[in-house]
């Protein structure tokens, strides 16, 4: 198989292992099942990625939105209050959702104690943090705390989108998703 169709098959696999992630869950995720449903064997994925593991890591980089770049254009509060609320959005009930759905079990899984997706899962936090942080300073140097802030906004929305993932509860998640951000914000005004 040339590079290009293994890529190209590589890439339609990714989506897949993302799909069939959101909808079946991770916990007890096998090889075989997954491979029927993507209409190849075992034997292949282990030949595309290594590992299921490194399948799994290598499917959620390639659904990761390039945060740096989301928020590298904001410079005011109230586009940063925007960006948030259209990414709270995307991430519950848009194209992210299903991305955002397989990350949730991922951050699960890597709270276990060097499990093989703690290294990703602190990247992927790492990686909003500093995001956000940096977005912080920009529009004012002078409050103290920017990372801390940033953390409350990451930390406090992932949770929202979990609570509404189990609860299934869109208004009460919504509104406190708006409050969050505004009250974060609301230092930044």
């Amino acid at each position: 198989m040339s590079p290009t169709l293994f890529e190209a098959r590589r890439a339609e696999l990714l989506t897949g292992v993302i799909g069939y992630i959101a909808e079946y869950g991770l916990a007890g995720l096998s090889l075989r099942p997954l491979a029927a449903e993507l209409g190849t064997s075992a034997r292949m994925l282990v030949h595309y990625f290594g590992s299921k593991e490194q399948m799994l890591i290598a499917a959620l980089t390639a659904q990761r939105p390039d945060i740096e770049n989301a928020f590298a254009d904001i410079c005011d509060p109230e586009t940063l209050r925007q960006r948030l609320l259209d990414s709270w959005s995307a991430n519950t009930s848009g194209p992210g959702a299903t991305s955002t759905t397989v990350l949730l079990q991922v951050l699960g899984q890597a709270c276990v104690h060097d499990g093989p997706f703690a290294g990703y899962a602190r990247a992927a936090i790492d990686v909003l943090v500093e995001a956000l942080t940096q977005v912080l300073h920009r529009i004012d140097p002078a409050v103290p705390d920017a990372e801390a802030s940033a953390t409350l906004l990451v930390s406090g929305i992932r949770g929202l989108i979990l609570d509404r993932r189990i609860t299934g509860d869109t208004a009460r998640t919504d509104t406190a998703a708006g409050q969050l951000i505004d009250q974060v914000i609301r230092r930044y005004r």
